[in-house]
């Protein structure tokens, strides 16, 4: 069965998990660990995303994010091609690091957050990391320890989730460790990781009850939520296709997008596809990256290709063209 496409909303609430290629390890000692969690911070800074909860683990880590006008997939891509060079220098290897695409589960918000933060701060205390939660109110390499106040992360946000128990800061984490250690005895909860309709409508309980009454949801793996909200998303993928499918009927491809850029940018089609550094040419580079990816639905590997230049700077350029795109009011059509 082919594959779903990713359902890539900015401005929503994301569970991203990403894992080691063969379940191998992905952090060989604390350097690793400093190092991605520095880039996830300038990454977050620069697309002014949200960190409610992460957890790094061996072979795999975890996030809870909340985007702005930057897409998922966009921060994704800047975060693990940038680790992924980094490790493979560092350790003398080569080939693929992650796994070929990292699970992105969209999540209602309102009902599944707090839900969220308790699972993934618990990863370190259900693998045997640490032994205990006093232990885990140490570990560093957890968003635990900054919502309790014994780690500082300027880029993780923890107001937001702490103003869920209370106004009172001391107050608020006094509660917020008793809902966590309160989730300690609920194990794995595959009903929030697991895949469809199961997960979307919060486990085999709340399934089974449904049924009981007839009551039919929609569910989808790559969503967390009830089921208008399922629906609401997918509703609004489906719009996002058929405006990349819009554009193919209008005749646009790569060479109508390059026109498009040269257009926008008072420059000759030529000076779009030149290598350079100058100035505009490195701003048509970036918003053919965008367009082109974005709104063709063109991979990295394809535009690297007719660009003459590595999927890793194809990926970079279009996170700068989203940004030129949102700053200046581009449009492609």
């Amino acid at each position: 069965m082919p594959r779903q496409a990713r359902i890539d909303a900015p401005g929503a609430l994301h569970h991203v998990i990403m894992r080691g290629i063969e379940k191998k390890p992905i952090f060989r000692d604390d350097a690793d660990r400093d190092n991605f969690i520095e880039r996830l911070k300038n990454i977050l800074t620069d697309d002014a995303a949200f960190c409610f909860a992460w957890s790094l683990m061996p072979n795999h880590v975890h996030l809870l994010l909340k985007t702005g006008k930057t897409s998922i997939s966009t921060i994704m891509r800047r975060l693990l091609t940038g680790y992924a060079i980094y490790f493979n220098r560092k350790h003398d290897r080569t080939g693929h690091l992650f796994q070929n695409r990292y699970k992105s589960i969209l999540c209602q918000e309102d009902t599944y957050l707090l839900e969220l933060v308790r699972y993934i701060h618990l990863n370190p205390l259900r693998a045997g990391i640490v032994p205990d939660l006093e232990s885990l109110d140490r570990y560093i390499y957890c968003g635990h320890a900054t919502i309790t106040g014994k780690n500082k992360n300027d880029w993780q946000t923890t107001d937001y989730i702490l103003a869920h128990f209370s106004e009172i800061l001391s107050l608020a984490r006094r509660k917020y460790r008793a809902y966590i250690q309160k989730g300690i005895s609920f194990g794995k909860r595959p009903d929030l990781i697991g895949g469809g309709l199961v997960r979307s409508v919060g486990g085999w309980k709340a399934l089974k009850d449904l049924r009981k009454r007839k009551a039919y949801m929609k569910g989808d793996e790559r969503i967390l939520g009830d089921s208008d909200f399922i629906q609401a998303v997918l509703q609004s993928s489906q719009d996002r296709y058929e405006q990349k499918y819009l554009l193919k009927t209008k005749g646009y491809n790569f060479d109508t997008v390059v026109a498009r850029v040269a257009e926008v940018l008072g420059i000759e089609k030529t000076d779009v596809l030149s290598a350079g550094r100058q100035p505009i040419r490195v701003k048509a580079r970036r918003l053919l990256c965008f367009w082109a990816s974005r709104e063709l639905g063109m991979t990295m590997v394809e535009l690297s290709k007719r660009l003459k230049i590595s999927p890793s700077t194809v990926s970079q350029s279009a996170g700068h063209g989203e940004k030129l795109v949102r700053e200046c009011n581009l449009r492609l059509l």
